[in-house]
């Protein structure tokens, strides 16, 4: 357990823009900041970061919280993993005391699997610092290669020992468990008996996920033979899936969003050569066909790729469908070719950064121009082969989402393959309607639900502008209730009583209303309900309660139970029917005279009529004695006269 005034030190330290920006980009819109949702797919940004509130709110799929419940969300961390990450960032000590059997018996196998995936890495890192083998084969491979010191810590690189259970017998003895180690692709268990290290006697790559855990290794074997694989990298497993990873994305991501566009290379020392010569804006996709998944994870930083081919490269014909993929999920693709016999890790051994700069901002083009040039290279007067080539760049043309640069490449095709423009616009119109009309269709429907989701959310948010209705369920109203505690609990509102206007605080009417009758219901309205009395009772009547008692509660759930009636309202726009006729609606504060009276008594009508639903259910007992019946029977009497005198006066409160 993390105690609460480090809980409190962590939270007090988070900025959300700089949380959120480790994992997506941001774009300053007024006071506010931009984006689009991590969590579900968009094209058009509904995902706002009030810094000034420390929140998060997504007016697409409803998700919101603050830094540390972003960083569960996004990062499928559990509570006090996500409070360990933002302390971390923030360097801020977290002690905490030791977990009980029960409690470490709880904690789920994902967790396990990365702490044991940690731990490898640091055991990997210590046998090719301290002992001789690994100095001798592991860091002399490294050396060799031209990397230093630097950079082998920075990537936190290492060596597994030769001997062929070394890291599994070290693991069991240091307290981790056989199902973990063979979870992780670790160990291999053998069928006779005993284990065997997976990636016994190989120089290792930890791969790292976006927030910089270890989810996964590569390996690379130093005595090759016909029977063993060059690379060998960790099998997928819960916590490693490899179409959502890059190699290098944890320490590429802050120079994506400072260069704005992403290098895409192909393997792990690529990656290192580039990091080490200065260029840092690069990712390899390890040598995996390159899949939505990583090109979705590469838009949360820029829009921009440029890959980076091998001079005399045999799979660049092979990766171009690849590319495609890139096209179509709405980012600018350049390509580079190197020179003959380099590749980027060569390349950038010979030269410094501003000279690999240099080279690429010289010698890149766009994919399209760069697949035309290639592919009409092989074609050459062969007019059945150019017939293929202008079908292959009409199909990459058709994936390009914005018309516009469409239009242009169209252009430019034309003039390249000396093709009459018409036929490759009307080529493009065939090929987008008959691959995409599933899409297209299915796009539609989404846009048209959300219209219509929209359309309910204003006339919902135009109902609620006038207070909650009879026909509001319970959580509905506890939820009204709780929100006017945290917005207008230290206002005031005049309410008539007889020939006199009387002042009445807003936490007060709803305390003294809902003290005796009624409790809370739903778990997390009534936390922040019981939240906000202590705090109101400790500051005084008139003082504001201030809003990260609730959106930094120690419960997330109640956290963004919180944020969510706290940004209930910030979406709403007034329809365009409603300006034109000059229709002006007041102010949810204007009306509080008349909102929160209204809101209690509904509340506690519909309290009494779940406490009378349940005596009704009582009376079918055939077991009640007859002063047990009459005694039920008096009690639904007299609260039916309770809840006739509320309807009375919920009848004038309307009026």
């Amino acid at each position: 357990m993390i105690d609460r005034d480090t809980v409190d030190r962590i939270y007090a330290a988070a900025d959300i823009v700089e949380v959120v920006s480790d994992f997506v980009t941001l774009k300053k819109k007024g006071v506010n900041y931009q984006a689009c949702c991590p969590f579900h797919s968009e094209r058009t940004p509904s995902f706002v970061v009030s810094p000034s509130k420390g929140l998060f709110k997504c007016f697409g799929c409803g998700k919101g919280g603050n830094a540390v419940t972003f960083v569960m969300e996004h990062e499928k961390m559990t509570y006090v993993e996500a409070l360990k990450y933002v302390a971390k960032k923030y360097g801020i000590e977290v002690q905490e005391r030791e977990l009980s059997p029960e409690e470490a018996k709880r904690n789920d196998d994902r967790e396990s699997m990365m702490v044991v995936n940690s731990w490898a890495a640091e055991y990997f890192q210590k046998m090719l610092r301290e002992t001789d083998e690994g100095m001798s084969v592991g860091m002399g491979y490294f050396r060799e290669r031209g990397f230093t010191d630097a950079t082998i810590r920075k990537f936190t690189l290492g060596y597994c020992p030769a001997k062929g259970d070394a890291m599994t017998m070290a693991a069991l003895a240091a307290g981790y468990k056989e199902q973990f180690l063979v979870d992780t692709g670790l160990t291999i268990k053998r069928e006779s008996g005993g284990y065997y290290d997976r990636f016994t006697g190989r120089v290792m790559f930890p791969v790292h996920s976006i927030s910089g855990r270890v989810i996964a290794f590569g390996g690379r074997v130093l005595k090759q033979s016909e029977r063993t694989a060059k690379y060998l990298n960790s099998p997928e497993s819960i916590v490693y899936n490899k179409s959502h990873s890059l190699y290098g994305i944890y320490y590429a991501k802050n120079a994506i969003v400072k260069e704005n566009y992403c290098i895409l290379v192909e393997g792990y020392t690529d990656v290192m050569r580039m990091h080490q010569t200065g260029v840092e804006n690069v990712v390899a996709s390890s040598g995996t066909s390159l899949t939505v998944d990583q090109i979705k994870l590469i838009s949360r930083f820029t829009k921009n790729v440029t890959v980076i081919y091998d001079g005399d490269s045999a799979g660049i014909k092979a990766s171009l469908r690849g590319i495609d993929m890139i096209l179509r999920e709405g980012l600018n693709v350049r390509v580079v070719l190197l020179p003959d016999g380099d590749d980027p890790d060569s390349f950038g051994r010979k030269h410094s950064a501003e000279e690999v700069k240099a080279y690429i901002a010289a010698h890149e083009e766009d994919f399209i121009r760069f697949k035309t040039h290639l592919l009409l290279s092989e074609a050459g007067d062969d007019p059945l082969r150019r017939a293929a080539l202008i079908t292959d760049i009409v199909q990459s043309i058709s994936e390009i989402p914005d018309p516009i640069i469409r239009s242009v490449f169209i252009k430019d095709c034309a003039k390249e393959m000396d093709v009459d423009e018409q036929v490759l616009v009307s080529e493009v119109a065939r090929k987008r309607h008959s691959v995409n009309y599933d899409r297209q269709t299915g796009e539609f429907l989404r846009s048209m639900q959300q219209r219509r989701r929209n359309e309910e959310a204003e006339a919902s948010r135009l109902v609620s502008l006038k207070g909650v209705t009879a026909g509001s369920s319970m959580e509905e109203l506890e939820k009204e209730i709780v929100g006017y505690l945290m917005k207008y609990g230290h206002m005031y509102f005049e309410h008539k009583e007889g020939r006199n206007m009387v002042r009445f605080n807003v936490a007060e009417t709803i305390f003294s209303d809902l003290q005796d009758d009624v409790t809370i219901q739903n778990p997390q309205y009534r936390a922040i309900y019981e939240c906000y009395e202590e705090h109101y009772r400790e500051l005084g009547e008139g003082v504001k309660v201030p809003e990260h008692y609730f959106t930094n509660h120690s419960d997330p759930q109640v956290c963004n139970a919180a944020v969510d009636i706290l940004t209930s309202d910030s979406n709403y726009v007034m329809s365009e029917l409603w300006k034109r006729h000059e229709i002006f609606i007041n102010k949810e504060e204007d009306k509080l005279a008349t909102l929160i009276p209204r809101a209690v008594t509904l509340y506690k009508t519909k309290t009494i009529e779940a406490i009378i639903g349940q005596l009704k259910a009582k009376l079918a007992d055939e077991d009640l004695s007859e002063d047990e019946l009459t005694a039920i029977m008096e009690n639904i009497s007299a609260l039916n006269e309770v809840r006739t005198r509320i309807a009375r006066k919920i009848s004038r409160l309307i009026l």
